[in-house]
């Protein structure tokens, strides 16, 4: 039997994770909700599939039918037939893909666009990188709810090319989305001010880390609270040649531990390395969270040199953990991570505030703090989920959708 379009089927099940209670909601009535561009759950790759990771379980419990389109990695000639399972209740919608990198991303995208058109449910997309499809979905009279994430096309590490696919599909998503989600006061700015539109505004989240394993750290070789941890992107956006040069300006009785892949073909790497100290470390990327998790919560302070985005992850994990910040200087960083921190706009701010920190134990606990008094404020997933399904909840029944929730 057909159904429209932001109805559930009424005969499909609940499935809720073992231990779920049932609220209200899903008992007074059923929606649907279809999640697109990210990679799938768990969690395996980046900030989008995390926070699916967490909002999808979430709106479960929360009585919502829930699908998320999950891009399977295959080798060429394999079976290319799609197959579905369930994931914590998460009914998971599997698309095999055998192209890797922006070709079988964007494969994947469409794939997923062209079948979600079937199914029921607002269609909640995670990313404006093939926005352009959803012209397929707003033809077929669907809502699309599109997160707009950064500011993806003044990205340096992007060529001309890439740039303009961004800025293209960042119009798109603009004016093809009916609700679009900025995750910074200073996207909805930016939206507002190229596209002409309102959007909601909502924060990423993340947990709150109140201890962590110590024996974590010595396959690492570091000291708790004598060292200072990057995790990002090995990028010249990312200021990480400026963070390592301000740190081995001379010896400091202290590490700088350096997350991210390195590739030996990579010019910037190459000097990223170069201006290294036998002090700073570089043990590549770590996606094991226990690990991660004591990295955060045992570091003299963690440094942030993003240029460009809205409400980095990383950046809202620190504040989690309670750690003092060194951030560049800009309007993202800025209100992120609020007041109490540090921020440099040059190599010799840089330098100057972590000798402030290793000299200065009481200035590092203010700044803890005040981290955990801005994560609290803004970032607990538990606010930034509600803030999302009360959008949704709009959204599915059609009721005006206000700018803030």
């Amino acid at each position: 039997m057909a159904t429209a379009a932001g109805t559930c089927p009424p005969e499909r099940p609940l499935i809720l994770p073992e231990g779920s209670a049932v609220t209200q909601s899903a008992t007074d009535k059923r929606r649907c909700v279809n999640i697109l561009g990210c990679r799938g759950v768990p969690a395996a790759h980046g900030g989008f599939e995390t926070f699916a990771a967490r909002l999808a379980p979430y709106l479960v419990q929360h009585g919502w039918d829930v699908t998320i389109y999950c891009q399977d990695d295959v080798a060429p000639g394999a079976d290319m037939g799609f197959y579905d399972d369930e994931w914590q209740g998460v009914h998971r919608r599997h698309i095999p893909i055998a192209r890797s990198g922006p070709v079988g991303t964007i494969s994947f995208d469409l794939k997923a666009t062209r079948d979600v058109l079937s199914r029921p449910g607002v269609d909640l997309v995670l990313g404006y990188n093939t926005a352009v499809f959803a012209a397929l979905n707003r033809i077929k009279g669907r809502k699309v709810v599109m997160n707009m994430d950064g500011i993806e096309w003044k990205r340096a590490k992007w060529s001309a090319a890439a740039k303009a696919w961004f800025y293209l599909n960042e119009r798109a998503g603009s004016y093809l989305s009916q609700v679009a989600i900025a995750d910074h006061p200073s996207i909805s700015d930016h939206l507002r001010s190229v596209s002409g539109i309102s959007s909601v505004m909502i924060p990423y989240g993340s947990d709150l880390i109140t201890s962590a394993d110590a024996s974590l750290l010595e396959p690492l070789g570091v000291t708790p609270n004598r060292y200072f941890v990057s995790i990002a992107r090995i990028e010249p956006e990312n200021s990480i040649l400026e963070i390592v040069e301000a740190f081995a300006r001379k010896a400091r009785n202290a590490r700088l531990v350096v997350l991210g892949k390195m590739e030996d073909g990579n010019a910037y790497h190459q000097r990223v390395k170069a201006a290294a100290s036998a002090e700073v470390d570089f043990p590549g990327a770590i996606y094991d969270a226990d690990r991660l998790s004591a990295l955060r919560f045992y570091t003299l302070a963690y440094m942030h040199g993003h240029q460009v985005g809205g409400t980095n992850p990383s950046l809202v994990e620190a504040l989690g953990a309670g750690n003092p910040v060194i951030a560049h200087n800009n309007r993202f960083n800025l209100w992120t991570a609020g007041e109490g921190q540090f921020y440099f706009s040059s190599v010799d701010e840089c330098a100057a505030h972590m000798e402030h920190l290793l000299a200065d134990p009481a200035a590092a606990d203010w700044a803890r703090v005040a981290a955990r008094a801005r994560h609290a404020r803004d970032f607990e997933w538990e606010r930034v989920l509600g803030q999302y399904r009360m959008l949704l909840e709009d959204v599915c029944d059609g009721v005006s959708v206000k700018t803030a929730y």
